[in-house]
């Protein structure tokens, strides 16, 4: 009797995998969530906000929001799912503030010349 193979035994990357057992949306949000944990982490270290407080509640939309913004940037420029995840978890780590930034400048940039 033959056993039914749902899943390849190898991934080549991280990504791969928890899409593969959870799903490409909890692969996305989990990327969006981490992302914004990362920079918690750095302002709760600088000592601008406590680790455990409200402030926590609040980057759960900011998460949910760049997660959505970062899925139709990667959709736009026809990405994959590991460069679509990887780009979620950038964006969702500068936030609004520092992709408003980050364009802010290459505009600028684009302007001068």
């Amino acid at each position: 009797m033959r056993k039914a193979r749902l899943m390849p035994e190898k991934y080549t990357s991280f990504i791969e995998l928890v899409n593969a057992w959870l799903g490409g949306a909890f692969t996305t949000l989990f990327a969006a969530v981490l992302g914004r944990a990362m920079w918690h982490g750095n302002e709760a270290r600088k000592g601008r906000r406590k680790f455990f407080g409200i402030e926590l509640f609040w980057e759960l939309p900011v998460a949910i929001g760049m997660a959505v913004i970062g899925e139709s940037a990667a959709s736009y420029f026809s990405f994959g799912q590991t460069i679509s995840t990887g780009l979620i978890a950038l964006l969702a780590y500068l936030g609004p503030r520092g992709v408003e930034a980050i364009i802010l400048k290459w505009v600028d940039r684009r302007m001068a010349d």
